[in-house]
């Protein structure tokens, strides 16, 4: 016999927070799933970030030992930027046997330490499951030293976000961890290591939830911040020791708030470096198409950029190297308007070219630079501040253009300059860049480079619907149900083809009090009706597996998925025979429907009508005449 099973809650009622219950189960769910395990894995956490923290320090003393031995000859550890007048006209060969050193060894040693860095991390955690080769802690860095101590434009955050990261990953492979463990690890060596370079603990953290976690939750928040403190106490502590230079990296002149012409001014410069950010991803990527249509392998590829960069430092010094001193310069209004020109041209193309050619090194030192420079040089036309300021609005808008993360730039900028007055001016300058380039570019720089590789990250974050509504919300609860003594014949029967009972594919068993027992399958009541025979539904009742209606729908999710069952019963908490309903695949689409709906769907609540009505509820009442 077959029946139709009806609950209390009806399939098309709309459920709204006060036809809820007050008190319930769903009332002990939390707002995260945070566990226990997040204290060791933070401990873990910490132990990398000091661990990263010396790597990253010892990169910065290997690509000044490389810059002096290369340019001078002498044997020295200072980031200093390269020196072009000993060796004169001869000093174009030094990037090119940088770039051919540099080929060798990704061709040899591992292709994973061409690129800048960011896309590799990138690709590693979404692609790979968070496993970087051990052999990429050794390669990266030295790869890197070589390249910009041999003059190549680039930073050293890059290369130090991969080193750390490979750090983080080897530990979270040593390990009895999952992929996300692992992601969280190699995240947290990643910023470690940015921290140690540039002393801007907030910003790293900001950076690895705007670019690398993916996700935002305590599990991969804490332990990323965790290791950056970790990092950043010891930088501190070399700081004391007098190892290390203090923050600020690049001070800024003192001076008051800024007035309402600076902060209406930053539009303009939000608007220019949008630009620019438009124009370095283009040069960038048509330079590596460039190269790839040259009949070379490419591990030539670095040495001929070599040429170029050697080539613009006869022009431009300054552009070589990690370039410090003259971000330096550029915030602190030394530089003059033709100077800054200069920078702004010979710097992006010698900094395209080289990442073009798949060299390695970082990105956001050039970025800095080039910002800055377009900045200073607005600071000419531009009202209300001095060049030293309009060139830190460009700095941080550019940064904020190319990578597509406005919150890092605004607080990356804040911590290299301690400038707080500049915040307004600044939140208005990397808003407009980033709204600038999202609209111009689909892909920013660092996703461009995964594209290429056949595969597509999304950088907009929100929440799941699955965690936003539970089952009972979407549940079916008009289903048909089976009593135990109907034969499948009997079933088969009474479901002709084509009925909506036949596309329910899984029957709840019932025993006589109305008690679930079990649940039939479509697919074992065809395999008997081929077979023949009377068969009842209690010979082929499954156990089933169960869900509450007070259980979020990711739940619900998960079971399907591990189960591999397309379809669950929803029983009442507490009482697991009381049939409620059943959910399957297709009622969590039912979500994202929802979602459609509130991006899709246009109305007008407030219209003339709607206003008129609304307004009537605030206005007294007027009695009528008698």
């Amino acid at each position: 016999m077959v029946d139709e099973h009806v609950d209390r809650f009806p399939s098309d009622a709309i459920v709204t927070p006060d036809s809820r219950p007050r008190e319930g189960p769903e009332r002990e769910l939390g707002d995260f799933t945070a566990t226990r395990g997040l204290l060791g894995l933070g401990v873990l956490a910490m132990f990398i970030g000091v661990a990263v923290a010396f790597l990253a320090l010892g990169l910065l003393d290997l690509i000044g030992l490389i810059t002096h031995l290369a340019y001078t000859g002498t044997v020295s550890t200072s980031l200093a930027p390269p020196d072009t007048s000993v060796l004169g006209p001869w000093s174009v060969l030094v990037p090119v046997i940088g770039g051919l050193i540099v080929g060798a060894m990704a061709r040899f040693g591992s292709e994973r330490i061409r690129g800048h860095g960011i896309p590799e991390a990138m690709e590693t955690i979404l692609l790979r499951g968070s496993r970087m080769e051990p052999r990429l802690a050794v390669l990266k860095p030295i790869s890197s030293a070589v390249s910009i101590g041999t003059g190549g434009p680039f930073g050293a955050e890059g290369p130090i976000i991969v080193t750390g990261g490979a750090v983080g990953s080897i530990v979270g492979q040593l390990l009895h961890l999952t992929a996300a463990e692992r992601r969280c690890l190699l995240v947290a060596g990643a910023a470690a290591g940015m921290t140690a370079v540039f002393g801007t603990p907030v910003a790293a953290v900001l950076l690895a939830v705007e670019l690398l976690l993916f996700e935002w939750r305590p599990r991969s928040m804490i332990p990323v911040a965790l290791a950056v403190c970790s990092a950043q106490a010891l930088r501190e502590a070399l700081v004391h020791g007098g190892l290390l230079r203090a923050s600020p990296l690049f001070a800024m002149s003192a001076h008051g708030a800024l007035g309402f012409s600076v902060t209406v001014s930053a539009v303009l410069v939000g608007v220019a470096c949008g630009g620019l950010a438009w124009v370095m991803t283009r040069c960038v990527y048509g330079a590596e198409d460039l190269f790839g249509r040259l009949p070379l392998h490419w591990g030539w590829w670095p040495a001929l950029g070599g040429v170029v960069v050697g080539v613009g430092g006869l022009i431009e010094p300054r552009v070589l190297g990690v370039g410090y001193a003259t971000i330096g310069s550029e915030l602190a209004g030394q530089l003059a308007l033709g100077t800054l020109a200069v920078l702004l041209v010979v710097k992006l193309i010698v900094w395209s070219v080289a990442l073009g050619s798949n060299t390695s090194g970082g990105i956001l030192a050039p970025l800095l630079m080039l910002g800055a420079a377009l900045g200073g040089l607005l600071g000419a036309i531009l009202p209300g501040a001095g060049e030293g300021t309009w060139a830190l609005l460009g700095m941080a808008a550019a940064l904020a253009g190319v990578t597509r993360s406005p919150f890092t730039s605004i607080v990356f900028a804040l911590e290299l300059t301690h400038d707080v007055n500049a915040l307004l001016a600044l939140l208005v300058a990397c808003t407009i860049a980033h709204l600038v380039s999202v609209l111009t570019l689909k892909r920013s720089i660092l996703t461009e480079k995964v594209a290429r590789r056949g595969y597509h990250v999304t950088r907009e974050y929100d929440v799941d619907p699955l965690h936003a509504l539970l089952v009972r919300d979407v549940m079916s609860t008009e289903i048909l149900t089976v009593s135990a003594e109907t034969t499948a014949s009997e079933l088969y029967r009474q479901l002709p083809e084509g009925s909506p009972g036949r596309r329910q594919r899984l029957y709840p068993v019932l025993d006589s009090d109305g008690v679930l027992t079990g649940v039939l399958a479509w697919s074992d009541v065809l395999a008997v009706q081929q077979t023949g025979g009377p068969v009842t539904a209690s010979a082929l009742v499954r156990q089933p597996l169960l869900v509450r209606p007070d259980q979020t729908l990711r739940a619900a999710a998960d079971l399907m998925v591990s189960s591999g069952h397309g379809v669950l019963p929803v029983v009442e908490h507490g009482e697991p025979g009381r049939l409620l309903g059943l959910i399957s695949q297709f009622d969590l689409l039912k979500a994202h429907e929802r979602v459609l709906v509130e991006e899709r769907h246009r109305e007008r609540p407030l219209g003339p009508r709607g206003l008129t009505g609304g307004l009537g509820t605030l206005l007294p009442t007027r009695e009528p005449a008698q």
